[in-house]
């Protein structure tokens, strides 16, 4: 399956980024994807500015307005300052971390489906989560603690066994599913050897939910996150590089080795990060990346609008993970999933109609 789904950036993202066509041309598709990530950007705030007056105080869109501008009444702070907004912001914080670090593994691996949660991380972490939480019981602290180092645990493995005289980003894949489906297994075998409120509270957090998120907790994260995201974009042109291989890549002064382990410890310190906070949320890694590819126009990924893309993606995704069956709320997860599984039923059959 995966042999069908080569990325083809490497060819035209070398035309464009040392012999394009024309200054006309390379602008072009700059302003394009401009245009793409604002406006992905401006409706990600929209979705959640909507977010902000749905519930069972509803408000209007102009007293949420005027409420984030410190204008509004008390009961409107306490609403949606103080309840509803970190939720909102968590949302858009960690759609963001899962939009980027799933544009770094679709680089590195030149193939749409080289997203940390199919190649395993995202299980990697649920691991070390569900080892805390069984043992342990339930703290923010040591559960994120352990899904950090989970995540980090699975990716290295990963990495060392696809690791054979070079690296290839078919080979990680191939190989990240093997052990994602390995910790599967284990995962499942944690919870049926826990005891029963034990268990239910570790597959409520393994759907990944924004359900009972704090504004600590998205403090924290984005703590986390943004000096990732710089990073990240400090290597955007290294990463763009390594697409064209690396002999190229080296001939071109880029050290390869260190800059794609680099590039893989960022992008598993992204996906981590929000596993740690909400659990796994699965897909908008996997989808935003391609989204935005297509809506750009450009021949690979683009981080910017990556970013962009999942940060709308998961607020739009818990908009519906809130309402579709009110008052109950279910986690977003499982509302990703089921857009996910489209999405990759539909990316399957327009690779297939490619070939």
């Amino acid at each position: 399956m995966t042999a069908l789904l080569p990325n083809p950036a490497p060819v035209d993202a070398g035309r464009r980024v040392f012999a394009p066509q024309s200054r006309v041309f390379s602008r072009r598709i700059g302003v394009r994807a401009t245009v793409v990530t604002l406006a992905a950007l401006l409706t990600a705030g929209a979705v959640g500015v909507f977010a902000l007056t749905l519930g069972d105080a509803p408000f209007s869109p102009a007293e949420v307005v005027m409420t984030l501008l410190g204008l509004g009444e008390p009961r409107g702070e306490l609403v949606i300052i103080e309840w509803r907004l970190p939720r909102v912001l968590a949302a858009l914080v960690f759609g963001l971390a899962l939009g980027v670090g799933g544009a770094i593994f679709q680089s590195l691996t030149r193939n749409p489906l080289g997203s940390p949660d199919v190649i395993g991380f995202d299980a990697g972490a649920y691991t070390g989560a569900l080892i805390v939480i069984t043992t342990m019981g339930v703290s923010t602290v040591s559960t994120a603690m352990a899904a950090l180092a989970g995540g980090a645990g699975t990716a290295l493995l990963v990495y060392l066994l696809a690791f054979r005289r070079g690296f290839t980003g078919f080979r990680l894949i191939i190989v990240g599913i093997g052990v994602a489906s390995m910790l599967a297994s284990v995962n499942t075998w944690i919870i049926l050897n826990a005891d029963l409120r034990i268990a239910m509270l570790a597959s409520a957090w393994g759907a990944g939910s924004l359900n009972l998120i704090t504004a600590e907790q998205v403090g924290v994260a984005t703590c986390v996150i943004v000096p990732i995201a710089v990073s990240v974009a400090v290597l955007a042109d290294r990463m763009h590089l390594l697409e064209l291989g690396d002999d190229t890549a080296s001939a071109l002064g880029v050290r390869t080795g260190g800059t794609r382990l680099a590039l893989i410890v960022l992008g598993v310190g992204l996906t981590a990060s929000v596993t740690a906070m909400a659990g796994p949320i699965a897909f908008i890694s996997l989808a935003a990346p391609q989204i935005a590819r297509r809506l750009t126009g450009s021949a690979g990924v683009t981080l910017a609008a990556s970013a962009a893309v999942g940060a709308l993606l998961l607020v739009s995704s818990d908009v519906l993970a809130q309402r579709l069956f009110a008052p109950t709320q279910i986690p977003v997860g499982i509302v990703t999933v089921c857009l996910g599984g489209v999405y990759l039923v539909w990316l399957l059959i327009q690779e297939a109609r490619r070939r």
